[in-house]
């Protein structure tokens, strides 16, 4: 049995929140336990309904969905959301170029199935190790894979919110899968780069699988330092979105 908890919190440089998520712990359709992150893009409240589309539509394509191989429904959910938002843009102008990413977790008997596209992400904790991690669709992880800069070189990049794939953006889009086996006691995070980007990485390795304290403590505690961390640097801090899995 999943157990799992979500935060989401609107940051200090945005009026609006452009993160939305999902959890279930129980069945959605044919799958179960499935859990969501998006974040969206574009002007005045066009990545919040990029980000709330998108969900929305995943969810109820995965509820009326007749397919049975999990990794083709979450497919077919996500490509469909892709083409609503793009049309919702195609017929506002004022919703013009708007986008998300997305990162969807489904927990299955045997394994776990992992979809994203963008720059949010999927971990999957192993005591305190890093057993699994999905790699950014953005411009500065291109340059992390051919090692012209490290990974905390991008982080730090003044270009690392360019990203190179997101829903909305183009007629079809490339969603990266991946199957991962699990254990009993592994931990699985979906976050936005508003969660994880704030620190390096080992810092918030140690914060997400400390295993003293219930899973909305770790939310909470680790929300927490990212505005702390956001108002030390002049009080500018993105919309922040997480859900941990246990």
């Amino acid at each position: 049995m999943s157990k799992s908890d979500a935060k989401t919190n609107i940051g200090l440089r945005r009026k609006l929140n452009q993160d939305m998520f999902f959890t279930s712990d129980a069945p959605v359709g044919n799958l179960k336990n499935l859990y969501i992150v998006a974040d969206g893009m574009g002007g005045h409240n066009a990545g919040d309904l990029a980000s709330r589309y998108t969900v929305e539509i995943m969810v109820e394509q995965i509820k009326s969905s007749q397919q049975q191989n999990p990794e083709n429904i979450l497919l077919e959910a996500i490509r469909e959301a892709n083409r609503f938002v793009r049309q919702k843009a195609y017929e506002n102008p004022d919703l013009h170029g708007m986008g998300t990413t997305v990162t969807a977790l489904l927990i299955t008997p045997k394994s776990a199935i992992i979809a994203h596209v963008g720059d949010s992400r999927v971990y999957q904790l192993r005591g305190t190790q890093k057993a699994f991690r999905t790699f950014d669709h953005s411009m500065v992880f291109q340059m992390v894979k051919k090692k012209i800069i490290t990974e905390e070189q991008a982080r730090l990049s003044a270009q690392s919110n360019v990203i190179l794939r997101a829903l909305g953006v183009k007629p079809d889009v490339e969603v990266e899968v991946h199957e991962v086996p699990y254990l009993k006691g592994d931990r699985f995070i979906l976050c936005s780069d508003g969660f994880w980007g704030a620190m390096p990485e080992s810092d918030f390795l140690q914060r997400v699988t400390y295993r003293t304290r219930e899973i909305d403590q770790v939310l909470e505690s680790t929300a927490n330092e990212v505005e702390k961390i956001g108002k030390e640097k002049g009080g500018e801090y993105d919309n922040l979105t997480a859900a941990i899995v246990d």
